[in-house]
């Protein structure tokens, strides 16, 4: 048996969502002509309270085209050093977009401060790219972005004329998180956390369990500008509708479980604790960075694997709970660590 904590993009297909796609009714995207591509855009819109969406492959394509929807060649977007728009998406707003990040330093909640958000929006200058968006993350690292901090963070950003992107890939995790797992609220608190930008990315394939896609949503205007941009960057998919098709099912029914996951992570962490060289907080929802001194690390991945356990890491392990670990997996997964760390 393996268990595999690597991330929560490692999810195959439920049964029930395998047969959602298989009865997936379909046309062609590009021309915009297929109904369950349409129905999610609609669906995904509708529950963020947006006026459109465009289905894309990935979240870091959704991304992309939320960045150059929002700012022209030349000038420039506030983003977090971590976070993943700027870190880990191959330069794409510099490279494909030849848009300039200005990386501010996150917080330990993930959070930028205020003081850096205003310090670092550039006066109308020649010598200056024009600053022209603010792009957060929720959840960063697992973390969930208080709400105040996500209406004074906006509402700055606003008062000197920028637009706000949210990274939401783990958007309902840090929904259910806030609601602590209740169904309606969540769908509330998710709409709730959107109010606050002109646009957010939100992934299927993560936490959700489908097995591709992702979502930008915001206005009719930006979508328009956004859809241009995804065919530049090879995104036009054709019968797509059997992708959206199991994003639709994971709305459905995909949402609420969020909950266990954050509970299994919560229970690894309560299940290293007295371990000598090992260190880990309490997760917030469904990712786990366990702080390994270094005595500890050297090969512990690698033993980790032998044992029957899949992580990431070095000195410091992450271990990501999902829709394919169930409470019997986290036991096994708890011993394998103690006998290995």
């Amino acid at each position: 048996m393996t268990i595999d904590l690597r991330s929560d993009t490692v999810t195959r297909p439920t049964a029930a969502m395998r047969a959602a796609m298989a009865a997936a009714e379909v046309g062609d995207d590009v021309f915009g002509d297929d109904p369950t591509v349409n129905a999610l855009q609609d669906r995904i819109a509708a529950m963020l309270g947006k006026e459109a969406a465009l289905f894309v492959p990935s979240g870091t394509q959704s991304n992309l085209c939320g960045l150059m929807a929002h700012c022209q060649r030349g000038e420039e977007y506030l983003v977090g050093q971590m976070a993943h728009t700027y870190r880990w998406e191959g330069g794409g707003a510099a490279v494909l977009g030849s848009i300039q990040p200005q990386p501010l330093p996150n917080q330990d909640d993930g959070t930028i401060t205020l003081a850096d958000i205003e310090a670092n929006i550039k006066p109308d200058d020649a010598h200056h790219p024009q600053t022209r968006l603010l792009a957060l993350e929720n959840t960063w690292s697992g973390k969930v972005l208080p709400m105040a901090y996500l209406e004074a963070a906006t509402a700055l950003a606003r008062s000197r004329g920028l637009a706000t992107h949210l990274d939401g890939a783990r958007l309902f995790n840090a929904a259910v998180a806030m609601t602590a797992g209740d169904g309606g609220e969540a769908h509330a608190a998710a709409r709730a956390i959107a109010s606050h930008f002109d646009s957010v990315s939100v992934c299927f394939s993560k936490g959700l369990g489908a097995p591709v896609g992702s979502a930008l949503v915001g206005s009719k205007a930006l979508i328009t500008r956004a859809h241009r941009t995804r065919k530049m960057l090879g995104g036009g998919m054709r019968q797509a509708g059997v992708l959206a098709a199991a994003a639709l099912h994971a709305l459905e029914h995909h949402i609420d479980r969020l909950a266990d996951d954050h509970a299994n992570a919560r229970r690894l962490a309560e299940g290293l604790k007295g371990l000598p060289g090992v260190r880990c907080q309490m997760p917030q929802t469904n990712i786990l960075f366990v702080d390994l001194a270094p005595d500890r690390a050297h090969g512990a991945v690698e033993r980790l694997r032998e044992a029957g356990m899949l992580c990431t890491g070095l000195y410091r392990l992450r271990l990501v709970t999902h829709l394919d670990v169930n409470a019997d997996d986290i036991e096994h997964a708890i011993a394998a660590l103690r006998r290995i760390l």
